[in-house]
């Protein structure tokens, strides 16, 4: 944006400095030429004379006191606005130079640099507080990048690898004389659906990030029974039981969201199970101000450093690639945790010691 030339606000400050020292001085002076003035003699009224022994003194007149008042004066103001706009331009200069490196790092910033930060030194004033926030800015906002380049860059590949296999089956269709149609239409009926299913998925984690929708009351409870009821075929398919307890829990939010995400929690607690015999326990409860939901499943032992990354774009607990008919897109806790963090709540995943996951939801309480 082009803007006209103006004062810098060093230059500011520094001529507000020398301004406010000068009339200082200026009210000084004159305080002390108006008491003066109580003991000087007119020029026209007969002088004073007082006798101490064999000395005279005579009082000076306002035209004496002029003479030798006003120079002094003017050399004392000139020495004040000199002083004042040297010192005021040291001074203004280090008050300004903590802004001077907050610019700097902001210049940095938009150049696309965000690694850079101002660590300020020094007390803790207005502009420590500033450069700390703008550090904490930067920060949050480098890791969102890095995330949204990771998520890119995996959303890329996870959309590549079912158009690749359409363009290679419609290739071998078009070589083949004579091929199984039949055969054909339905690896790539599958194959399509994959790729529709992602984009939808990746629809859905973006409506949830951007927080873009209606609130309402919401019985969580009623949500995971619809959930369950819905899952049931799947859990006994898989020979898993699924268990419902606790009570009815009021919170706010999007019905529709929050049935996807115990949705997406209780298919991952099914399909990441034991082969059989495997149990999935949903519970809700009101805690402490709170809705609170937990999916405890059993499962294999999970490593806990593996844990934290499960709420991450196209991360999947039990490997990259799944060949049965539950095979997801890697988003199930990832569009779980953006659901959950657009509703104000907070999402804990802890492997148990006996193998599989434990999962708490918790959700601001309804009225």
């Amino acid at each position: 944006m082009n803007r006209r030339p103006r004062l810098s606000a060093r230059l500011k400050l520094t001529l507000s400095y020398a301004g406010f020292l000068l009339v200082a001085g200026v009210l000084l002076l004159a305080v002390v030429w108006v008491f003066m003035l109580r003991w000087v003699r007119d020029d026209d009224a007969p002088s004073l004379q007082k006798k101490f022994g064999g000395v005279i003194i005579v009082g000076p007149g306002r035209s004496d006191l002029l003479r030798g008042f006003v120079p002094a004066a003017a050399t004392a103001l000139a020495c004040l606005l000199v002083v004042g706009l040297l010192g005021g331009w040291i001074l203004a200069g280090r008050m300004l130079a903590p802004l001077t490196r907050i610019a700097s790092a902001a210049r940095l910033a938009a150049n696309g640099s965000l690694s850079h930060r101002i660590r300020l030194q020094g007390p803790r004033d207005e502009f420590r507080e500033l450069a700390d926030v703008f550090d904490i800015m930067l920060e949050q906002l480098e890791n969102h990048v890095a995330e949204q380049q990771r998520f890119a860059a995996n959303a890329s590949h996870e959309l590549r690898t079912p158009l690749a296999i359409s363009r290679t089956l419609l290739d071998a269709a078009r070589n083949d004389p004579t091929p199984d149609q039949g055969k054909v239409i339905e690896r790539l009926h599958t194959v399509n659906t994959r790729a529709i299913d992602l984009t939808e998925a990746l629809l859905l984690l973006s409506r949830a990030d951007h927080g873009s929708f209606t609130r309402e009351p919401v019985d969580l409870s009623l949500i995971v029974e619809e959930a369950a009821e819905t899952l049931l075929p799947l859990a006994e398919k898989r020979r898993i039981t699924l268990d419902v307890t606790g009570e009815t829990t009021q919170t706010v939010g999007s019905a529709a969201l929050l049935l996807r995400m115990v949705t997406n929690l209780v298919q991952n607690a099914v399909v990441h199970n034991l082969p059989a015999d495997g149990t999935v326990t949903i519970h809700t409860e009101s805690q402490h101000g709170a809705s609170v939901l937990r999916v405890e499943n059993t499962g294999h032992s999970l490593p806990s450093e593996l844990v934290p990354t499960l709420t991450e774009p196209f991360q999947r607990g039990t490997g990259r690639v799944r060949a049965d008919e539950q095979a997801g897109v890697g988003l199930g806790l990832a569009i779980v945790h953006s659901i959950v963090r657009a509703h104000d709540g907070t999402l804990d995943l802890t492997p148990r010691p006996t193998g599989g996951l434990l999962v708490t939801i918790r959700l601001p309480r309804g009225g």
